[in-house]
């Protein structure tokens, strides 16, 4: 049983006080499950050691292959080695009373790149299927057909052996390495490492998110319905050249993280999970709800002890085998509403103790955390839940699940609000403060203007809703257009504003620093299987006569600054001042100080600001030259610190010209 904290943030919570029963039994039922499956080996972390067991593994004494399969009555391993039939001499046996199945090989049967996949016989059926702990699974270009393949190459030699992620708010470049080439085609784990690789270091990123790691049938799924869960896809290239990436990263000071799907799974039976033993209930709930129509894929039982034997040891084994340095959870609120959160607004805190929870679910994040943190103290989690249940991120001793962070997922919400439903004139700047800093203080979040999920098909980036079809033809620096200047100017308020404002970290999907064009499509049949769209067009970013370029500029610069000063380090934003009718936010982090106009047309001399005693010294501004601005501000300037008497107070302050649609980054020094 749990040791109860003395002071517990969410018990002390008086919106939640309603609900601590609930919010102590759950902590409770997820210390009990821990204990349970930690009893016998002896740890958590021991527990979730399934991918060391079942698969194919070689030893000194041969080949060993084992399969979890209760409801199966024949099982073959077939491949090239047996000329893809089923053969006695690779029939497994079934372990006695278990629901495990076993064929141990001499050294010599399987050699390296071979291929082989399992034909399943059932009562009243067979099929052909993908080992679920297959290691490495490719694609038949002909038959697109998929296998696993014999991996026994030499072993990966890091020149990192242990990397420690630094205690830091994470700057997190969220990425895809298929789409990450300027070329129309699929990129790769070695060109990634070569050619994206260095323009993230540039840019002072220092945590790396790689989305669609696990092996996925349908590349346009961006990786979400996958298939086989302990191999990376190997249309990116093979693990090794994955190792040497994460490698190369490290070398850098860089931490890499991973997008872990665990909400769901492709409900391909060949190739995936459904239906592995010829029951749809083996890792998924009977019925209904094992389906998740929306997505149109399988949703896990996360009460059965096998499915946290598999899920469990998933986490451990991409920390182990590829020394990533931890998850985003994809799809929490899916996890953890029997609703999936779809149509659902979620407006009252009962909504998050109510019978549409799924409390196994909860407690198999609580569990998932607890594991990886044992393994790797160090390692970052981050829960993407829309329906903002208190306690996702916050500590296994205070209740919570444990997440280290959850995404800010209003924030992206309220800009996009903002560009595409209020003129600008009416922007309210008192509500664009409350949704950059509107979060609990006991849970750490990560703000973001937008994710890969506003840049889908479907949707648009923040610029392309900012400058629509002038993004065509009107990105040149000596363009005088209109709409390209207000969307670039905007651009730029929007990024510095939520990186300022972040609770305890920032996140950027990749080209989105600079107002990548156009949106992510990836080929299929209605765009002809174009790769236009699942590119990145870096040549964009790299053309100075580009407004491109600016914007690219932009961030690397104020990356590089809050770094530099340690901004976001254990510090919180502090609001010095508001106002609504000039458009002017003004706020305090560490030693800096945040100037906004974000007024359509009108420009502030003189303007009197209030701010804390000391030194001021202007070190950044929107509006210079390089960032596409007008350069109306004057640079490397000073402030003089004055006193003014405001109401029956005497205020220290600055006075400073501001234009439109730009802001200013002072250093304080006391």
């Amino acid at each position: 049983m749990p040791v109860s904290p003395i002071r517990s943030c969410l018990l002390d919570d008086p919106y939640l006080g309603p609900y601590a029963e609930i919010i102590r039994k759950r902590s409770d039922q997820a210390a009990q499950r821990a204990a349970a499956l930690a009893k016998t080996p002896g740890s958590l972390a021991e527990f979730a050691c399934a991918h060391e067991y079942y698969g194919l593994h070689k030893s000194e004494q041969g080949w060993i292959f084992r399969e979890w399969a209760p409801h199966a009555t024949a099982i073959w391993l077939v491949g090239d080695f047996s000329g893809w039939q089923t053969r006695d001499a690779f029939k497994l046996r079934r372990l006695p009373g278990r629901d495990v199945w076993e064929l141990a090989l001499a050294a010599d049967v399987f050699r390296h790149g071979q291929y082989y996949r399992l034909e399943v016989v059932w009562d009243g059926g067979r099929g052909e299927r993908i080992p679920a702990y297959a290691r490495r699974v490719i694609q038949d270009p002909a038959t697109l057909l998929f296998a696993a393949q014999v991996w026994d190459p030499p072993p990966y030699v890091w020149q990192i052996p242990v990397f420690t992620v630094p205690k830091r708010a994470p700057l997190i470049y969220e990425t895809h390495v298929g789409m990450a080439q300027d070329k129309e085609t699929v990129g790769s784990y070695t060109e990634f490492r070569e050619q994206v690789l260095p323009r993230i270091i540039k840019a002072g990123y220092n945590t790396i998110q790689l989305m669609a790691v696990m092996e996925h049938p349908y590349y346009g799924s961006f990786g979400y319905h996958v298939s086989s869960f302990f191999a990376c896809s190997s249309r990116f290239g093979t693990p090794e050249e994955l190792k040497a990436l994460v490698d190369a990263a490290h070398l850098a000071g860089l931490a890499v993280i991973i997008d872990v799907v665990h909400s769901h799974s492709v409900k391909n039976e060949r190739e995936g999970l459904s239906l592995f033993d010829g029951t749809p209930y083996q890792y998924f709930h009977n019925g209904l709800r094992g389906w998740h129509e929306a997505w149109d894929s399988r949703c896990f039982d996360y009460g059965k002890t096998d499915v946290l034997h598999f899920l469990l040891s998933n986490c451990r084994f991409w920390l182990d085998e590829f020394h990533f340095d931890g998850y985003r959870f994809d799809g929490i609120t899916s996890m953890l509403y029997l609703h999936h959160g779809l149509g659902v607004d979620f407006t009252d805190y009962s909504q998050y103790f109510d019978e549409t929870v799924d409390e196994d679910a909860w407690v198999y994040c609580n569990l998932a955390n607890r594991l990886i943190h044992e393994v790797r103290p160090d390692a970052l989690t981050i829960a993407e839940d829309v329906s903002g249940m208190p306690g996702i991120a916050a500590p296994v001793s205070d209740y919570g699940a444990g997440f280290d962070y959850r995404m800010a997922m209003g924030v992206p919400e309220c800009w996009f609000r903002l560009v595409r439903d209020v003129r600008d004139e009416d922007w309210n700047i008192g509500y664009l403060w409350h949704e950059l800093t509107n979060r609990r203080a006991d849970e750490q979040t990560i703000n973001y203007v937008e994710s890969h999920d506003q840049a889908l098909v479907g949707g648009k980036t923040l610029f392309f809703q900012l400058v629509d079809s002038a993004i065509y033809d009107a990105m040149s620096r000596a363009s005088q257009n209109l709409k390209t200047g207000r969307g670039v100017a905007l651009h730029k308020l929007a990024r510095l504003a939520t990186l300022a404002t972040a609770g305890h970290g920032y996140l950027n999907f990749m080209g989105n620093e600079f107002g990548h064009p156009e949106w992510i499509d990836f080929p299929r049949e209605g765009n002809n299987f174009s790769y236009h769209y699942a590119r990145r067009q870096w040549a964009l970013r790299d053309n100075p006569d580009l407004l491109y370029w600016c914007m690219g500029e932009f961030d690397e610069a104020i990356i590089h600054t809050v770094k530099r000063y340690e901004a976001l380090d254990g510090t919180v934003p502090r609001r010095l001042f508001v106002s609504d009718k000039n458009k002017i936010l003004v706020f305090q982090r560490g030693p800096l100080v945040f100037i906004f106009n974000f007024h359509s047309s009108l420009s502030v001399a003189d303007y009197a600001v209030v701010v804390p005693p000391g030194k001021y010294r202007l070190i950044l501004d929107s509006d210079a030259d390089r960032f596409g601005g007008h350069a109306r501000i004057a640079p490397d300037q000073t402030f003089e610190l004055l006193t003014e008497m405001r109401g029956n107070e005497l205020c220290n302050i600055i006075k400073v010209y501001l234009p439109c649609r730009t802001a200013m980054v002072l250093e304080r020094q006391i």
